[in-house]
């Protein structure tokens, strides 16, 4: 599909009120000329032929053709500022709803200015062109062919001059038309660069003043505006060029009629009241000449924001829904990663993730452990389906992702991502934002069991207090618990936990992990973490290491291995990691051989008993 098929099916289903305000333009059209006739008469035969009876008449026709036409100038525009607002409506919403089914791919290719400019600066300028442009074409088109017609009834000698000059209009209109669209290409780059440009400085406005750079981010704005200003002066220059020819030869109009129509009626082949009559119809001549360069710097606008956003609209997800998807309301848990490999679109051969097998049953905690850059977030991304792999297969409930409704699947995952993202709405509101329809009692429980709740009611208007942009006044821990209460709320079959209390102490971390071991249900869990503290009680840990499983077992069983676990081990506690392991074996068999002790005293009451 191209383009401008694309923006003609929003505006298909207008075509009929279109239709109408064509046919009105068409007689707005016809009664402009009617007003150059009746001046003729007034001159012929009022004036000049003496026939004052008549003067009423004609001077009640004239104030009713400029009545009909102002009721008509009413209709017209605002008939189509409805088809407008209609097509933009429609226009806007695919748009949007495409945007929310893109993948993170997507996302990580476009600037979020880039797109924005496509909702606001684009949609604007195809919205001035249905609502003006079309109609104003048409009006232009039908003034001028009508206007020429009148002359020709009235003298074609006089017509024929006029229209010599129409082979240059038209050679011009399409020499503007050609050099002027790359002009418009351009303005539209610079000013989604620029829009891009100003939402990451206002996004990190904090950053810029932490590091004093205000004059910095100054000079690279001015570079930004300048660019777009260029842009703007570049296409103005070429369009400039042509609106004094334009105007020349609708002034030319002018002087074929003076020189030529006088002569004419000197000679007496033309009467004084037709000269009139032509002079009216000047106007309608000269003013679509001078609109055509005009109308040629609206319409390749339109062109090219349509194609704009049209190539923002195709791009197709790597991520989509699969045909006969197999549907899961209500997940049991279990997840198996099969000889998985992920590549990034960009990354040139390299592997983020490579080989990775491991399987979980339903209700056990997995902890995964490893430098930056090794793939732990990327793992998690892959089960949630954000991305495809490359190689291998994710299966949940022993279903590969790829064939699961991909609803199904995100709906029985709670996830607490790394970077925070807190909407702008109540605390309430943000908690409760994958089950919008729960009680607020659920919403509390699952704040208290964040850890949540006590600063929460702190506030003024506790959990009616709004949030600012991105959670701005609340602290990196507070908006981590906030976060992770949302992922409780939703009760889900899988909880991923990606780096969730980083930015909170050792006793809130040690009241959120004993809350985790609480939670009603089987809840398979998925903690992402670099204290060894958030992954010590872990049914399986996972080790990786430049996107392979360097090592894995339980918390004890790695302490032995004297690898990447253990050394982080010692670093953080201050304690070599084997006599940790073997204290860890001890206390293990003090305390089952207290509660075999405990176990066998028990049963030896009970004998006694009877």
């Amino acid at each position: 599909m191209t383009p401008m098929k694309w923006f003609y099916s929003f505006i298909k289903p207008y075509r009929p009120r279109i239709f109408l305000g064509l046919v009105l333009v068409t007689f707005l059209a016809a009664l402009a000329i009617i007003n150059p006739v009746v001046s003729g008469h007034v001159v012929d035969d009022v004036i000049s032929g003496g026939q004052y009876e008549k003067l009423p008449m004609l001077v009640g026709i004239l104030l009713l053709v400029t009545a009909a036409r102002s009721v008509l100038r009413f209709f017209v525009p605002y008939n189509f500022e409805i088809c407008s607002q209609g097509v933009l409506y429609k226009m806007r919403d695919a748009v949007y709803r495409k945007l929310l089914l893109e993948d993170f791919a997507f996302y990580n290719r476009n600037r979020t200015g880039d797109l924005m400019s496509r909702q606001t600066g684009d949609m604007d300028a195809i919205r001035h062109f249905v609502a003006n442009i079309i109609y104003s074409i048409y009006e232009n088109v039908l003034y001028f062919c009508f206007a020429l017609v009148m002359v020709f009834t009235i003298n074609t000698r006089l017509a024929l001059c006029m229209l010599c000059i129409l082979p240059f209009t038209v050679f011009f209109t399409i020499s503007q038309f050609r050099r002027v669209k790359p002009a418009f290409h351009n303005i539209r780059n610079r000013f989604s660069s620029l829009n891009a440009f100003v939402q990451e400085n206002i996004s990190g406005n904090r950053v810029v003043k932490a590091f004093a750079k205000e004059d910095f981010e100054k000079e690279k704005f001015d570079r930004e505006n300048d660019a777009y200003r260029d842009a703007e002066l570049g296409a103005a220059a070429i369009w400039s060029k042509y609106v004094p020819i334009f105007e020349f030869f609708s002034n030319i109009l002018t002087v074929v009629l003076i020189l030529l129509g006088g002569l004419m009626a000197i000679q007496g082949e033309l009467s004084l009241g037709s000269l009139v009559t032509v002079n009216g119809y000047l106007w309608m001549l000269n003013n679509p000449l001078r609109m055509a360069g005009w109308f040629i710097n609206d319409v390749q606008r339109f062109i090219t924001s349509v194609e704009k956003i049209y190539a923002t609209f195709s791009e197709e997800p790597h991520v989509f829904l699969p045909d006969n998807a197999v549907e899961k309301k209500h997940l049991k848990g279990s997840v198996e990663f099969r000889h998985v490999s992920y590549q990034a679109e960009d990354a040139q051969d390299v592997d983020i993730i490579r080989d990775i097998s491991f399987s979980v049953k339903p209700g056990q905690t997995v902890g995964i452990l490893g430098p930056t850059g090794s793939g732990k977030s990327t793992i998690m991304n892959l089960l949630c389906r954000f991305y495809d792999v490359t190689d291998g297969e994710v299966l949940v409930d022993g279903v590969n992702v790829k064939d699961m409704d991909l609803y199904d699947l995100r709906d029985n995952i709670g996830m607490a991502m790394q970077d925070v993202f807190l909407f702008s709405d109540t605390i309430e509101g943000n908690i409760a934002y994958g089950r919008p329809d729960c009680p607020f009692e659920k919403v509390k429980k699952a704040a208290i069991a964040a850890d949540a709740n006590h600063f929460i009611q702190a506030m003024p208007d506790g959990y009616d207090t709004i949030v600012g942009e991105r959670g701005v006044g609340l602290s990196g821990g507070q908006k981590q618990r906030i976060s992770l209460a949302r992922a409780l709320l939703k009760d889900p079959a899988i909880l991923i936990l990606d780096d969730t209390t980083s930015a909170v102490d050792m006793e809130t971390e040690s009241y959120i992990q004993k809350q985790l071991k609480n939670l009603e249900g089987a809840h398979t869990i998925f903690i992402i973490a670099y204290r060894i503290s958030s992954l010590k009680d872990a049914d399986q840990i996972l080790v990786l290491d430049h996107g392979r499983i360097a090592e894995r077992g339980t918390h004890q069983e790695l302490l032995k291995k004297d690898g990447y676990y253990a050394r982080v081990f010692e670093h953080q506690y201050h304690t070599d990691a084997k006599a940790a392991a073997e204290a860890y074996e001890r206390a293990a068999a003090q305390t089952a051989a207290a509660n075999e002790g405990s176990q066998s005293a028990a049963v030896a009451a009970g004998r006694e008993g009877r």
